[in-house]
């Protein structure tokens, strides 16, 4: 947490200009990595069942989010188009988590 600090504070008296976006860059970086850690240490000592993450490795060319209204088939696309298993049922929010899934073309 003094890291943070320390690191937040250097940030702030940075002056922002083009010369100094580098080093603002490093900076917002390393704390996003202290506070990931800061969490990760956090949620291994509670001992609770919290929820499991993911890490998705860059591969290809592109990204796509499904979004849309409850019950219209996200799942299902994702489900045909991925191979991925995803939950699919006749009510609204079975699917409460991201499903990571990877689809081959050509």
């Amino acid at each position: 947490e003094d890291k943070i600090k320390e690191l937040e504070a250097e940030y702030a008296r940075t002056q922002k200009n083009k010369q100094t976006e580098g080093h603002l860059g490093l900076i917002k970086a390393k704390l996003a990595k202290l506070r990931r850690e800061l969490e990760d240490q956090g949620s291994k000592s509670s001992g609770g069942g919290g929820e499991r993450g993911f890490d998705v490795k860059k591969v290809g060319d592109t990204r796509v989010g499904l979004v849309g209204f409850p019950s219209v088939g996200k799942s299902t696309l994702l489900t045909t188009l991925t191979g991925t298993k995803s939950e699919a049922a006749a009510y609204e929010f079975t699917t409460l988590t991201a499903i990571p899934g990877t689809m081959k073309y050509r």
